[in-house]
């Protein structure tokens, strides 16, 4: 089982913390489009012998196509590659894109899951992040998608100065009480060359307290498990039976491939990468050609690639697995290596697994580090 990532690279508006690639000119929609089903053709044989079992249109903001321009490239998705019956079809919205009759549509071009970038209902939050919605939008087209998608996440931004101990809990709770199967919950991270990161250095706004952070993360944890969330991924949250399919494969390491400027794929062996560059990326298609960069991993990368996705889970890092990976020897290592974290009651091991207790949630990528090869 294999999954497909679709990069559609432009929004309507720039929010000050996204490092995500994209242009707020839809000057190249057309030709962007063109490529992509270019791409598709040429990489049809990328993930040969594997059934797609998840397609997530991420971006950029997706609610930005047409429905048919959604059913033009579902058309060649199906023409290329074989998909299940039952795959699992993601569309990441904004708030402001949704209505009745773009919902309609989304579902009637083969849509079945919604992520909607709600990030806050609070107005002084949105206004902050730059977001494009409003509050009362995030409210009402919600309950709008929840009426024709029972399969909907939604993300929330914590850790942002605005953002009090208090609001935190109201966005939450909200979440809860709309009945919202699944929460992605990112804490702030000022990226480079962002706007954020020049506001900040300019002083024009209050940097983000990592102590701020931590602590509505811990407050996150246990108000999701009251609420009967698995905290399935550091990030994600769900209740039962609703994880997403697609973003499980990568931690699961299942091959997928990505399509458009800047996504990444995976084959089980390397990464290849797409040139992050709407002009270009079309302008190589049009000559027949995909523009990626591409790593074979060594065994050491793939088992280091394996603690940082395995520890992220509930799941945690299966030991026999690593043994699989690079042998008994290495296993025992990393076992060793663990033991200080254990001590220091940010790691359990049980049943041949080292997990992240909940403390250890705020420290995982260090952990992660220290464990590498």
């Amino acid at each position: 089982m294999a999954g497909i990532y679709i990069h559609i690279p432009f929004c309507k508006r720039a929010c000050h913390y996204c490092n995500f690639h994209f242009s707020t000119s839809l000057n190249l929609k057309n030709d962007f489009l063109a490529a992509l089903l270019k791409e598709i053709e040429l990489q049809q044989e990328y993930l040969t012998g594997e059934v797609v079992e998840t397609i997530y249109f991420g971006g950029g903001t997706p609610s930005l196509l047409s429905v048919e321009e959604l059913q033009n490239i579902f058309t060649a998705l199906h023409r290329h590659f074989s998909i299940s019956s039952d795959a699992e079809i993601t569309l990441e919205a904004n708030p402001d894109d949704i209505t009745l009759p773009t919902l309609l549509n989304w579902k009637q071009a083969g849509v079945n899951r919604l992520s909607i970038g709600v990030q806050s209902f609070f107005e002084e939050d949105l206004q902050w992040m730059n977001r494009a919605h409003t509050a009362s939008q995030a409210v009402d087209n919600l309950q709008l998608a929840i009426q024709h998608f029972n399969n909907l996440t939604i993300d929330l931004i914590y850790g942002t100065p605005t953002l009090s101990d208090e609001r935190w809990q109201q966005n939450v709770y909200r979440a809860f009480d709309m009945g919202i199967p699944h929460l992605s919950c990112y804490a702030l991270t000022v990226e480079p060359k962002t706007a954020l990161d020049s506001m900040i250095r300019k002083h024009q706004i209050s940097n983000v307290k990592p102590e701020d952070q931590a602590r509505q993360f811990l407050l996150l944890m246990d108000w999701t498990e009251a609420a009967g969330y698995e905290h399935y991924e550091i990030s994600n949250f769900a209740l039962p039976g609703h994880r997403s399919r697609h973003n499980s494969s990568y931690w699961q390491g299942k091959k997928y491939l990505g399509l458009g400027p800047s996504a990444h794929s995976f084959n089980g062996q390397g990464r290849q990468w797409n040139i992050a560059n709407n002009a270009l990326y079309v302008q190589s298609l049009k000559q027949g050609t995909v523009p990626f960069e591409v790593e074979i991993l060594t065994p050491d990368q793939r088992l280091n690639e394996y603690i940082m996705t395995s520890l992220r889970t509930m799941e945690g890092l299966s030991l026999q697995r690593v043994t699989q990976l690079s042998g008994e020897q290495m296993s025992s290592t990393v076992q060793k290596n663990s033991q200080r974290f254990i001590g220091q009651q940010l790691l359990l091991e049980k049943d041949g697994r080292l997990v992240l207790t909940k403390q250890g949630k705020l420290f995982a990528d260090g952990i992660a580090g220290d464990l590498f090869v």
